[in-house]
């Protein structure tokens, strides 16, 4: 089966375009301002406008008001809302009733616990994403480039699908497929020549190095 790859943290034409070119299926802005990929309105609407229908828009929020996530969606076209932050299942069912958009709600990884409370947004998120959680000294919960033990995925069992993030990058995503057997994944830092500045060359890598790859079961 195919890998789908979501680029996050596209903030410019060349990113855009090269991830589009690529093969992503997703593309992520990110309106949460303390983050150095964070992208204005306007900008935002603008690149939204240029991607083609098969590739969907997705905004990245971190334990947003309604009236941050109505400023935002009255101007750009999104199609899929990831919370980033504290969000609970209920804050989830609410975001997802008031603006009628399907919702990924990251999960914070370093032990099996987490993977294992990740169960409680079962029938609330419509994907769920193992992400590293953040160094305690980070501002951001995401965008860090610091990974987690990939193995852990596999123990998840419930039936909303998931993808893997944090700390990916074009030599290591075959690697963490293959160990989480992931069928998706989603990376941000991992191509940049510095924070918030995508590297065309490292997409098309990143997106290379899925091509052909197959998520591995647990046997």
């Amino acid at each position: 089966m195919k890998i789908s790859v979501k680029i996050c943290g596209i903030s410019d034409d060349r990113g855009l375009v090269a991830a589009v070119e690529a093969g992503a299926s997703q593309v992520g802005f990110v309106f949460f301002r303390q983050s150095p990929r964070y992208v204005v309105l306007d900008t935002a609407a603008e690149l939204v406008a240029a991607l083609p229908r098969t590739v969907t828009s997705v905004g990245l929020f971190v334990d947003p008001t309604d009236r941050d996530l109505d400023m935002v969606i009255s101007h750009v076209r999104l199609g899929m809302v990831q919370l980033h932050g504290r969000e609970t299942p209920q804050r989830v069912d609410d975001v997802r009733a008031a603006f009628g958009l399907p919702v990924i709600k990251a999960i914070g990884v370093s032990k099996a616990q987490d993977i294992h409370e990740a169960k409680a947004y079962e029938d609330h998120a419509d994907w769920l994403m193992f992400d590293a959680k953040a160094p305690k000294a980070s501002a951001r919960p995401g965008g860090n480039a610091v990974s987690f033990d990939w193995s852990l995925a596999r123990s998840y069992a419930g039936a909303t699908p998931w993808m893997l993030a944090g700390g990916l990058t074009p030599r290591n995503v075959a690697k963490a497929i293959k160990d989480s057997g992931a069928r998706k994944v989603d990376v941000s830092s991992g191509v940049e020549t510095r924070p918030g500045i995508k590297s065309p060359a490292k997409i098309r890598a990143f997106l290379s190095a899925t091509q052909g790859l197959a998520s591995q079961k647990k046997p």
